[in-house]
């Protein structure tokens, strides 16, 4: 199947030099729920920018749906929702003036029952009268999401839809987004909230320094790089681990009063076998065992506190320069 999304050595420079993206390749799959991760500066909006026509690429090929950001960009743009991470909406429009508005840019015949439809399937329909400037900020993030959907397109970007939005709220809106999706619509997130990928996203990207360093199936990125922890607890407190104990790589934590053990669950052998049978032999009695799977934040972090070579050799060349 052709991705909906098809990206092909997109670099993006500015004129002060910065490389804000750097040979992004990626495909994004038609009715997928895409979550683009990366801390502040890595080009997660940048990337969105270009996708959606706002910023031009440097170089390098964008296509939607089969059209050419540059040379079809009127058929690239109008299967695009854009929802941006600042609220910016007419304050003294009402939602039904502003959500309707939006769908005429775009050449759209009126078409009432359409922007009925959205409004119901947002919980804005009771709101439709009122004006922007006494809604909540939820609400409002809500009418942004209205203003994207109202020409009817085929992809949607959120850059940050949750932002600023407590946790009640931002629950809410997950499945605002998971109904979108079984309506069809292809939904492109970005977000610093790790949990909010890891409970929506089919697959998730992480882009550093303007570098794709990975794409991933959400499930298989968590079994191939989530370890697992097996913290022991101690009958007795210790002051060491055991030299007997050595090639099992054990850490002491809480105060001597229990054992931490790292593995792979993937692995045909995880040691732990061999390992209570050592910790028998050397006289230690557990109280309580506990397993922990990686969480995707803990993940995210070791993916971005790697350097990648050219950021390595980008450092290792700034030292000689400064030397």
């Amino acid at each position: 199947m052709q991705p909906i999304i098809s990206i092909r050595g997109l670099n993006k420079r500015y004129e002060s030099g910065f490389h804000a993206l750097k040979n992004v390749d990626l495909d994004i799959a038609d009715g997928d729920i895409f979550a683009l991760l990366g801390p502040n500066g890595a080009g997660k909006t940048t990337l969105i920018s270009v996708i959606c026509g706002i910023v031009n690429p440097s170089d390098g090929e964008v296509r939607v749906d089969g059209h050419d950001i540059i040379s079809d960009y009127r058929g690239a743009r109008e299967r695009i929702g854009l929802v941006p991470q600042e609220l910016t909406t007419d304050a003294f429009e009402t939602v039904w003036a502003t959500v309707s508005f939006s769908r005429g840019l775009f050449g759209k015949p009126k078409n009432p029952a359409h922007i009925e439809k959205v409004l119901k399937d947002l919980s804005l329909w009771d709101k439709r009268n009122d004006m922007l400037m006494t809604l909540s900020g939820g609400m409002k993030r809500r009418v942004m999401i209205a203003k994207a959907l109202s020409h009817e397109p085929k992809i949607l970007f959120l850059d940050e839809p949750t932002a600023g939005v407590d946790v009640e709220l931002r629950r809410s809106m997950w499945e605002v987004v998971r109904s979108l999706r079984e309506h069809g619509v292809t939904i492109i997130l970005t977000t610093h909230y790790l949990e909010e990928a890891e409970q929506m996203a089919d697959r998730i990207g992480v882009i550093n320094a303007g570098e794709i360093i990975l794409v991933e199936d959400k499930n298989e990125l968590m079994s191939k790089l989530g370890e697992k922890r097996l913290t022991l607890q101690l009958e007795d407190t210790i002051e060491r681990v055991p030299d007997t104990l050595a090639r099992h790589e054990l850490d002491l934590v809480d105060n001597g009063n229990a054992l931490l053990y790292t593995y792979n669950a993937n692995d045909k052998r995880t040691g732990i076998n061999s390992l209570f049978r050592d910790l028998d032999s050397a006289g230690i009695r557990l109280r309580d065992v506990d397993t922990k799977q990686s969480s995707l934040e803990e993940i995210f972090v070791d993916l971005v506190k790697t350097p990648t070579p050219e950021s390595t050799s980008g450092a290792q060349a700034t030292a000689k320069d400064n030397a």
